[in-house]
């Protein structure tokens, strides 16, 4: 889906870095490193035996002290943040998601028998969304996250998140992931290392369909493959080419949509990007 006018969309991007010094100014006992915006991805790090939680959800703590969490699209809410340690002191800050505003896209052309699919299809359609839920709801004690993000392709960016699209003049839902343009068989890397959790060749609306878990809720989404070169349960290393580029599903043309979920909440994947792994 090739369209204009990203820059000023990704000029809006600014990495929000919680360095050890403010940590240490603020006595806090715990780092944080990302995005404290709408679709953010923060990284925390803090000592393994300390106990972390955002709001009233405990957050997993790696052996290495890694944790993370992140912001929906449209998150307004003030979260609390709270760890307490081995003696029992609670240390608490307040994050509030820094608001966004995102680009209106419109595509033409799309092919009446998808616009209005008939009750087969959108039987499919639910079997698939039940499959990619169900993938996203797992959790695993890989810390692969923490070790940071490259992209998984070399293309211009066509397609960001956020982005609210009108198929022939209808509203649909926001776009939740990057696209890249690219060709046909192109390469796909892994962009962090991980498992592979799912992998359909056929999904109604996103074609063929590859998940790869990173741990602790968080997963890369591939759509509109070509095709796969791993298996689901193979583990991946950052920069493995694990799929080919396609137009498969509900695709105008070649090209790689790149999605980043913590569990079922969908994360902006260029600000995943920009995280820096904490030491």
């Amino acid at each position: 889906m090739h369209k204009k006018n990203v820059f000023a969309h990704l000029c809006f991007i600014t990495s929000i870095i919680f360095n050890s010094a403010l940590v240490k100014a603020d006595n806090m006992p715990f780092e944080l490193s990302g995005n404290i915006a709408q679709g953010g991805y923060v990284l925390g790090k803090t000592n393994a035996d300390n106990i972390v939680k955002l709001d009233d959800k405990k957050l997993t703590v790696s052996a290495s002290g890694d944790f993370v969490f992140g912001f929906s699209r449209d998150d307004k809410q003030t979260h609390t943040l709270t760890i307490t340690d081995v003696t029992g002191k609670t240390f608490t800050r307040m994050l509030t998601p820094k608001p966004r505003q995102y680009n209106i896209q419109r595509v033409e052309g799309i092919a009446k028998k998808i616009m209005k699919p008939n009750p087969v299809a959108i039987a499919r359609a639910k079997k698939d969304s039940s499959q990619v839920k169900a993938a996203r709801a797992k959790f695993s004690e890989n810390d692969a996250f923490a070790k940071g993000f490259i992209a998984p392709i070399k293309g211009t960016i066509t397609g960001v998140y956020g982005s609210q699209r009108y198929y022939n003049g209808v509203p649909k839902s926001p776009h939740y992931g990057l696209d890249y343009a690219g060709k046909t068989g192109d390469p796909v890397k892994a962009p962090a290392d991980g498992t592979v959790v799912l992998y359909v060749a056929d999904m109604f609306y996103s074609g063929g369909t590859m998940i790869i878990d990173h741990g602790h809720g968080i997963t890369s989404s591939f759509l509109h493959l070509s095709d796969a070169y791993v298996n689901v349960g193979d583990t991946v290393t950052q920069g493995d080419i694990v799929a080919a580029v396609g137009a498969s599903g509900r695709a105008t043309g070649p090209h790689l949509d790149w999605r980043i979920n913590w569990y079922q909440m969908r994360l902006d994947p260029k600000l995943v990007l920009a995280a820096k792994p904490l030491k």
